[in-house]
């Protein structure tokens, strides 16, 4: 887990609870925290523990109307994309990666956004300990 999500939240729940009305927290996990795939084994076990401690810290702050989510989005078209999907960033090794894909894409950046703003509105304010994949639908495959 990284050191960044640790501190985060070891300075913003407290902030929460001494606020005492409640609040969201929104994490950003990874499709490779339930999909692990070779080459990325401590980047997806880092996911992991961001999904695991989402459900947590849920439990554990839910009575105090402190209600933790995370996100796990799929590879988007960045810079990153051999890095992440191991193959060389041709039209033809995205068009491939795609076909693993139900809805025929990649993430982006306002697919994960739009996610967020709906865990933080009061739309989602029954919902808690969720790992919401924003992965146009490869979990599935």
């Amino acid at each position: 887990m990284s050191r960044g999500f640790y501190f985060g939240t070891a300075a913003f729940i407290p902030r929460l609870l001494k606020q005492a009305e409640g609040g969201v927290m929104l994490n950003i996990a990874s499709v490779g925290a339930t999909r692990p795939r070779p080459g990325l084994v401590w980047y997806n076990a880092s996911k992991g523990a961001v999904w695991n401690a989402t459900k947590g810290l849920a439990a554990e702050y839910g009575k105090h109307q402190i209600r933790v989510n995370s996100v796990c989005p799929l590879l988007g078209a960045t810079g990153l994309f051999e890095s992440f999907s191991g193959l060389p960033d041709t039209p033809e090794n995205r068009a491939q990666f795609i076909s693993n894909v139900p809805l025929q894409r990649l993430c982006e950046a306002s697919d994960v956004s739009n996610a967020c703003l709906f865990l933080a509105s009061d739309e989602a304010k029954f919902i808690t300990g969720i790992n919401l994949e924003v992965d146009g639908g490869r979990a599935v495959l």
